[in-house]
């Protein structure tokens, strides 16, 4: 969180939907100014990793083991080396997503929350209830 609260105060992203799963995380973010997608996109995968391993270090967890690479120019592989990137081009289209990240904490294979907006990694509060817990979300509406 920490992350994407960066992105949206350094002005790179604005953020409008989200949701960290336990193995994934699905957002929903538009670069701003002169960004490029891939170089943000890596930074935030760059940085993500590293504070992962790093905490998974200090406390000795053994899930770290999960995370070994083959790869000769890392130890540890956090994220995919080809994270998934859709383009949103309507509406239509951004609504559907935020209702299908929304939905993934509830779904039969997760069970993390009755409703989506009882799950507190996500941006469902923002929209189902008008609760901004992050303070960094932007409406889609503001820009689609």
């Amino acid at each position: 969180m920490n992350s994407l609260k960066f992105l949206v105060q350094d002005q790179r992203i604005y953020l409008y939907g989200f949701v960290i799963m336990p193995n994934h995380i699905h957002l929903e973010w538009m670069m701003r100014g002169d960004h490029i997608l891939g170089e943000v996109k890596n930074s935030f995968m760059k940085f993500t990793a590293q504070q992962m391993k790093l905490d998974m270090l200090k406390n000795n967890d053994p899930a770290l083991l999960n995370f070994k690479s083959t790869q000769r120019d890392r130890k540890f592989q956090i994220w995919e080396r080809n994270a998934l990137s859709i383009p949103i081009y309507s509406r239509e289209v951004m609504e559907q997503k935020l209702e299908y990240i929304h939905n993934n904490p509830v779904q039969e294979k997760w069970r993390l929350a009755d409703v989506p907006e009882d799950y507190y990694f996500s941006s469902a509060r923002f929209y189902l209830l008008n609760i901004d817990d992050w303070g960094f979300i932007t409406h889609y509406m503001e820009h689609v």
